[in-house]
């Protein structure tokens, strides 16, 4: 699909990007400006930056800007983005990184995929043998994928991955508890729980040499509040997740009442 014809499919599809930020001064002018390419609707959440994210955002007028103070977490910036694209009448995001870890010129997939599975959720699956990959992402990818076939009992092959495409339309009202990292695992358990399907993808990714890659991942307390995620989530899938995805198989019914 080319550029032009990706443009219109969002638009028709009421289809937008959106990107939380935090302190990416040094990669957001870079990534609104491929995503443009690709997307005239780009949902930009400024998720209290500190730097000069908010000088650099004010260069592109044409994005649809939500900004606060201070830091809320990434759960947080998913949530307000969620809500002010329901409010403007989009029946779906794609969510992406702010860190140029995730290419615009993967878009057309995504585009391509919700074609043909327009209810579904879509994940870009990343190669753990792209140049650079950190070793602890490939760890963390494993231990999630673990523990999210057993919350689901649905095989992904990158769970951690935060380039996708939510159904908003499907998924009502549904916005992250959580207001940090683990919103994304959340978001996709309870969707699973949801019947609403899942669909994986493989996309590029790019991962700066360590020197000038930058992180809010903070390994000890962030790995701690997901395995508590993980914990909750395992008792929740027993006494809610299975028999409500047994009863809504039964029942044929996927997601939840649709925006009108």
């Amino acid at each position: 699909m080319e550029k032009r014809e990706c443009i219109s499919y969002f638009k028709e599809n009421k289809i937008a990007v959106l990107i939380p930020t935090y302190n990416n001064s040094g990669t957001i002018a870079h990534v609104v400006e491929s995503v443009l390419d690709y997307c005239a609707d780009l949902i930009v959440v400024n998720d209290g930056s500190t730097d000069d994210t908010q000088n650099i955002l004010k260069h592109y007028p044409q994005l649809h800007l939500v900004e606060y103070l201070p830091n809320r977490g990434k759960g947080q910036a998913l949530k307000s983005g969620f809500e002010w694209a329901r409010n403007n009448g989009f029946k779906s995001v794609i969510t992406m990184d702010s860190d140029g870890q995730h290419l615009a010129s993967d878009l057309p997939l995504f585009a391509d995929e919700n074609s043909k599975n327009p209810d579904s959720i879509i994940i870009g699956s990343r190669s753990f043998d792209a140049p650079n990959m950190p070793q602890k992402n490939s760890f963390a990818n494993r231990f999630s994928n673990f523990w999210f076939t057993v919350q689901t009992a649905i095989s992904l092959p990158d769970t951690q991955t935060g380039f996708r495409l939510y159904p908003l339309d499907v998924m009502g009202s549904m916005v992250p508890i959580n207001k940090r990292y683990e919103a994304e695992l959340e978001l996709l358990v309870r969707c699973a729980w949801k019947n609403i399907p899942i669909v994986s993808r493989d996309i590029n990714v790019y991962y700066p040499p360590k020197e000038e890659r930058v992180s809010h991942f903070r390994p000890g307390m962030d790995f701690f509040r997901i395995s508590l995620l993980n914990t909750l989530l395992c008792v929740l899938a027993v006494i809610y997740g299975y028999p409500s995805m047994l009863i809504r198989k039964l029942l044929g019914i996927k997601g939840c009442k649709k925006n009108k």
